[in-house]
C-alpha cells in the first residue's frame, strides 16, 4: 500500500474514533478475513479497544498483512470445530483476557453455539457479540435467548456497497479459474442459487457479460424479486442444476447436499461464495467420487459415467484474488468500530440491536469526504 493511500484510510479511522463516544474500557477478541487492508482497521481497533487476539479465517490470509500484524498483535489458528466446544473457548479466552471484560468481534457465528456457557462460565465479562456476516448473523438468531447484546451489521446498509462489489468479484474469480481449464462461462447456461445480496449481484454481473442466467432461489418472494429483474427462475433445485453449465452457490447456508452433486450436469462448475462446510458437502461425497486437479484451484469429480468440477475446494472463489471491494468496506469496518464502543457502553440489554441510522449517515458522510475525490 502506497504511504498516501495508507495515510487516507488512517485519517478515514482517526475521525471515526474521534467522533465516538469515550469507550469504557474493554478487551476485544477479533476473528477476521485478514486481507490487504485489514491492519488499518486493527489498528483502528487498538485505539478503542484492547486487542487480546486476531484470529484470521484460515483461507482468507494475506501473507503480507499477516507479516505487517505479528509484531503489533497475538495473532491465533481459527478453527471452527475448536470454537464449537463451550470448555476450549473459555480456555482460550481466559488465556486471552481472564477477569477482563471482552466484545467478541466475529465473521461467521464462531462463538454463536458456546456464547450461553461463554456468558455464564467465562471469569471476566463477555460485554457483546458484533457480527460482521449474513452467516453469522442467522446462527446468533437461532439462539433462543440472547446472554448478551449482539449487534450485527450483516443487513445493514452500509454493506450493501460491499455486497455488491463481492459479487462482482465472485464472477471475475469464477471466470478465471474456469479459463485454467481452458472454459469460460460464456456458451453455458449459469443458475445462481440465492438471489440475496450477494446472489443478485452475481446474476446481473453475469448478465452484462452476456452469460445465460438462470436463478433458483427457494424463497418464493425472492424468486419473484428475479423474475422482476427478468431471470428465469427455476421451478426446483433439481431443475436449475440439471439445466446448468455452471452453478454459484450463494445462499449462506446449505445449498447442494450429497444427493444433490448426482444431478449435475457432467463437466458443470461448481462455485460457492461462502465456506465450503456452510455451503456444499463435499465431505459427504468421500468414496463415492474420485478427486483430481483439473487446473490452478479446480478439482475433478469423477465417478463412473458422471464428472463435474469444483472451484477453491468449495470455499469462496473470489478469495483466491484478494476479493478487493477498494475503499467501500471501509464503510462496514467503521460501523463495526462504532458497533464495538456502543456495545462496551453498556446501556444495550441482552438481545439483538443495530446502529441507529444517524450513526450510520454519519459515517457514510465521513467517508465521502475521505474517498469521494473525483
Amino acid at each position: 500500500m502506497e504511504p498516501l493511500e495508507r495515510a487516507t484510510i488512517d485519517g478515514f479511522f482517526a475521525r471515526i474514533v474521534a467522533r465516538a463516544p469515550r469507550p469504557e474500557p474493554v478487551c476485544s477478541v477479533v476473528i477476521t478475513h485478514l486481507l490487504a487492508e485489514r491492519p488499518a482497521f486493527l489498528r483502528a481497533l487498538a485505539q478503542v479497544s484492547d486487542v487480546r487476539a486476531v484470529l484470521p479465517k484460515p483461507k482468507s490470509i494475506d501473507r503480507r498483512a499477516q507479516t505487517e500484524i505479528v509484531g503489533t498483535f497475538r495473532v491465533d489458528e481459527l478453527d471452527r470445530d475448536r470454537f464449537a466446544d463451550p470448555d476450549t473457548t473459555i480456555k482460550y479466552l481466559e488465556e486471552c483476557a481472564a477477569g477482563e471484560p471482552v466484545v467478541l468481534l466475529d465473521v461467521g457465528g464462531y462463538f454463536a453455539s458456546s456464547l450461553p456457557q461463554l456468558c455464564d462460565r467465562f471469569s471476566g465479562q463477555i460485554v457483546g457479540v458484533v457480527e460482521d456476516t449474513e452467516n453469522g448473523h442467522r446462527r446468533y438468531l437461532a439462539l433462543d435467548k440472547p446472554p448478551c447484546p449482539i449487534l450485527s451489521v450483516a443487513r445493514s446498509p452500509l454493506k450493501h456497497p460491499e455486497d455488491f462489489l463481492v459479487g462482482q468479484s465472485v464472477v471475475f474469480s469464477a471466470e478465471a479459474v474456469m479459463r485454467t481449464c481452458g472454459d469460460i462461462p460464456h456458451g453455458r447456461q449459469a443458475c445462481v442459487i440465492g438471489f440475496g445480496k450477494l446472489g443478485s449481484s452475481i446474476a446481473r454481473t453475469l448478465h452484462a457479460k452476456q452469460v445465460r442466467v438462470r436463478v433458483y432461489d427457494a424463497d418464493p418472494i425472492r424468486a419473484t424479486q428475479a423474475m422482476a429483474q427478468g431471470f428465469p427462475v427455476a421451478t426446483c433445485l433439481s431443475e436449475a442444476l440439471t439445466s446448468s453449465g455452471v452453478v454459484i452457490c450463494a445462499t449462506g447456508n446449505l445449498a447442494l447436499r450429497r444427493d444433490d452433486f448426482a444431478l449435475l450436469r457432467n463437466g458443470s462448475y461448481v462455485v460457492s461464495v461462502t465456506s465450503s462446510d456452510d455451503e456444499l458437502e463435499l465431505d459427504q461425497l468421500t468414496g463415492l467420487y474420485e478427486r483430481t486437479p483439473a487446473g490452478e484451484h479446480v478439482t475433478r469429480y469423477a465417478t463412473t459415467g458422471h464428472y463435474f468440477y469444483v472451484a477453491n475446494d468449495g470455499n469462496a472463489v473470489n478469495f483466491l484474488h484478494g476479493a478487493a471491494v477498494g475503499p467501500f468496506i471501509f464503510l462496514v469496518q467503521a460501523e463495526i468500530l462504532t458497533a464495538l464502543v456502543h456495545v462496551s457502553e453498556g446501556r444495550w440489554e441482552p438481545g439483538y440491536h443495530e446502529l441507529a441510522e444517524s450513526d450510520r449517515r454519519k459515517i457514510a458522510q465521513i467517508w465521502l469526504t475521505y474517498f469521494n475525490k473525483e
